[in-house]
């Protein structure tokens, strides 16, 4: 059986217009944000839930976590219904809000993780060990006496982190974690993301417009659009629906004789040679590469698909996202 249940989820927002010149009140409209989405998620799962801005996503968490009711349809996590039965359900879930803090700002980590221990019941053997252990794995030991107003963002993030797992939930929501890091702290949340998932079997569901976390982190991803799940599957099929084109970096040793480039590549001179863009289904790569030997003698080639944010990009762009 599924841990999470999800079927025709609906939910609609209130929304008051800008009041037009010589009106007394405000004309209000409804905005769905949610239509009918449906799906499922199974206990261990690490799950990208993906779309753009408006899409639905933050919504979906904030239902799923007890934040939000919906106005129809039916939700289980782990057999309780979120919003009915909220502080059963808090004991068993973590929240990570990338622009939203859980930590106390003025008063040391280490004040609020206590704090979060009484609220959250923890045994005081349990939390010391637990707090040792996240603490190592995220490099919190040396700020744990710093007050949160005093950290950096990618160290605010490993601390809120920490506080989300400190009781050790089952389910693990992640809206935006990364948004603002570094290269370096986006490394490090995603090691200690897969580790905490294969080590504990904690089930997380990310939401992000990151897709390199997608990439590194997600076997499976959901893509929502205008309230509506528009795709359920791994990422690599959801990627070769997108991926028609290719760049090529390509270095000459020497002049270039006579280079004859088919209708449908775009070429332009760069610092650094040639740069190509073509179309593999319209034009097979090793055709391609015979035109380019060809023309000269090659000292450096790089082959490469549209980074995964283009054609996520691209897949918006097609379904009028």
């Amino acid at each position: 059986m599924s841990y999470i249940e999800v079927n025709d989820l609906k939910k609609d927002f209130i929304v008051k217009k800008k009041r037009e010149k010589g009106r007394l009140l405000r004309e209000k409209e409804t905005v769905r944000a949610l239509k009918c989405v449906s799906f499922s998620v199974d206990k261990g799962e690490l799950v990208g839930y993906i779309g753009p801005n408006g899409a639905g996503k933050s919504t979906t968490v904030k239902i799923l976590s007890g934040i939000l009711t919906p106005d129809g349809g039916e939700v289980k996590v782990g057999g309780i219904v979120p919003w009915k039965d909220r502080k059963t359900h808090v004991k068993n879930i973590g929240v990570v809000f990338g622009q939203r803090s859980q930590l106390w700002w003025d008063v040391p980590i280490i004040d609020s993780y206590s704090l979060l221990k009484d609220i959250y019941r923890i045994p005081q053997g349990d939390y010391e060990a637990r707090l040792k252990e996240l603490a190592e794995a995220l490099q919190l030991e040396p700020i744990m006496r710093t007050p949160l107003r005093l950290l950096s963002l990618g160290q605010r993030m490993r601390a809120e982190l920490c506080g989300s797992l400190l009781h050790r939930p089952e389910l693990l929501f992640l809206d935006e974690p990364t948004i603002g890091l570094d290269a370096v702290s986006k490394l490090a949340l995603r090691d200690f993301l897969k580790w905490e998932n294969k080590e504990y079997g904690t089930t997380i569901m990310l939401t992000t417009h990151d897709m390199e976390d997608i990439a590194a982190l997600c076997s499976r991803v959901m893509v929502l659009g205008h309230g509506k799940k528009l795709f359920d599957g791994k990422l690599q099929e959801l990627l070769e629906r997108y991926d028609t084109v290719r760049n090529v970096q390509i270095k000459y040793d020497g002049a270039v004789t006579d280079l004859r480039l088919p209708n449908g590549v775009t070429c332009r001179q760069t610092e650094d040679g040639i740069s190509l863009s073509y179309n593999p289904s319209d034009l097979p790569t090793s055709k391609l590469l015979g035109i380019l030997q060809d023309a000269g003698k090659i000292s450096e080639l790089t082959l490469q698909p549209e980074n995964t944010d283009h054609l996520i990009a691209a897949m918006y762009k097609e379904l009028d996202l």
